[in-house]
């Protein structure tokens, strides 16, 4: 492991939570919009994410290629795999009235559900302090180590 392959691991997840975050505010704040540009209402988003150096299979193959080696074959973090749109159905709200209803008086609206929202947006709060405290743990092991070889 190099000496900043754990920081580098770190800044990938606090990017990839970064994101999330960002995500989960859009779609907090369009759970009202009943029209975008293109005339529907909004859509919630999620992040999918993915291990940056491919899967179980490959990580296994770098290993036994390593044999004896010191060497432990090391991940390179998360990365974005996809911006996808949820599939749920949009919820109908009873509101005659709204310039968007239907002749039956139901306008639809987002698929946003702001307690799953707020789950969410705890959720990669939580990720991303525990990959600031991971980042600074490891600064503070290579400063350390600095101060032995001096």
């Amino acid at each position: 492991m190099g000496l900043f392959d754990a920081i580098s691991i770190s800044g990938s997840g606090l990017s990839a939570e970064r994101l999330r975050m960002d995500v989960t505010a859009e779609n907090l704040a369009n759970a009202q919009s009943t029209r975008g540009a293109d005339g529907q209402p909004y859509r919630r988003k999620e992040v999918i994410l993915k291990q940056a150096d491919g899967n179980f299979e490959s990580a296994l193959r770098r290993a036994s290629a390593n044999g004896s080696s010191s060497q432990t074959p090391v991940g390179r973090g998360v990365e974005v795999s996809a911006i996808v749109e949820d599939t749920a159905p949009n919820r109908q709200v009873y509101d005659p009235g709204h310039p968007d209803a239907n002749p039956q008086g139901y306008v639809e609206m987002p698929n946003v559900d702001s307690v799953t929202e707020m789950v969410d947006l705890i959720s990669s709060s939580r990720a991303y302090e525990a990959n600031v405290t991971a980042m600074q743990t490891a600064k503070s092991m290579f400063t350390r180590t600095l101060d032995l070889l001096k």
